[in-house]
């Protein structure tokens, strides 16, 4: 399969970046992040979460952020909801899209919500049609979709059959998401290839972390399946969890400059993403980890000693 011509990168710095920072990050620091993020031109940033602030107290402001951000036209600005509480505080702030999230590992449901996937799924089902209900779209997350941390492999048949749930839900788009980064690229053409078979290829999307430095290479696998649509997190924004001091999601930065080598469309001006990446380093005071971005800031800071 030829790749793509062009490609759709889905930001997540402002919410799955950030909800994992210890300190709290001012609403006008996020607020500021995302118009810098709209401004260079994405089509979709993940910008709140209205979860409960007792679990993710970084994301406790969503609705003042949501509330502070300049729109712009053609940018979709989404809130995860995992709950009809959730789902009704996104729609009061006017959110385009909703996300719900479950995962293909039995083992991590239980240990995460307490709830086997068939019941979190369930769950689901209000927000769904409250979603239908009201004219946003409906972003389905499957975490786990290439390792678990508790059970180590999944079987691929178990991330189809969370896939066609996700479907019966009436998901828009659905996003397989390698949330410790183990996954490599056989793997993930093997997941792609099983998913696509119940899922639009065009709806679905590759969410990789980069714990293991596989990210990249797991990218470039999932377009060679097809993959039209990716996640990323300006400057590398996030940690895993589960792996102590290991990187989390992929920077945005080595997306962009990956697929510009590719000669594939983003609509992105890497310029203002690695200028974005640097404000938000600096302004919480954490490494900047994206590599191209590093190399590109050091580049340009060469060429003003130059001149």
């Amino acid at each position: 399969m030829s790749l793509p011509r062009a490609v759709k990168i889905v930001e997540v710095g402002p919410r799955d970046g950030l909800q994992n920072e210890k300190a709290f990050v001012p609403t006008a620091v996020k607020i500021d992040l995302i118009d810098r993020l709209s401004e260079a031109g994405f089509a979709n940033i993940e910008s709140a979460s209205f979860v409960s602030p007792k679990w993710v107290p970084q994301m406790a402001d969503g609705a003042e952020v949501m509330a502070g951000i300049a729109r712009r036209t053609g940018t979709l600005y989404s809130a995860l909801t995992p709950n009809l509480r959730g789902f009704e505080s996104a729609l009061a702030a006017r959110a385009d899209e909703v996300v719900i999230f479950g995962a293909a590992s039995e083992a991590f449901s239980q240990r995460n919500i307490n709830c086997s996937i068939a019941e979190s799924i369930s769950r689901f089902e209000p927000v769904a049609r409250a979603a239908q209900n009201n004219g946003l779209r409906l972003r389905g997350s499957i975490s786990c979709a290439l390792g678990c941390p508790y059970q180590g492999e999944v079987p691929v048949p178990a991330v189809v059959d969370v896939v066609q749930r996700m479907a019966d839900l009436g998901c828009d788009e659905i996003d397989i998401a390698d949330t410790i980064g183990v996954g490599t690229p056989k793997l993930t053409r093997e997941v792609l290839s099983a998913v696509t078979k119940v899922f639009a290829r065009e709806k679905l999307s590759g969410h990789f972390h980069d714990t293991y430095g596989q990210a990249l290479a797991n990218i470039y696998a999932a377009l060679l399946e097809g993959i039209e649509i990716f996640h990323a997190s300006v400057a590398g924004l996030g940690g895993c969890p589960y792996a102590k001091g290991a990187t989390g999601n992929v920077a945005t930065e080595d997306v962009l400059y990956l697929m510009n080598g590719l000669g594939i469309e983003t609509g992105i001006d890497l310029d203002r993403v690695v200028a974005a990446g640097e404000f938000i380093s600096s302004s919480i005071g954490r490494a900047n980890v994206s590599r191209a971005g590093r190399a590109l800031l050091a580049k340009r800071e060469s060429q003003q000693e130059s001149e």
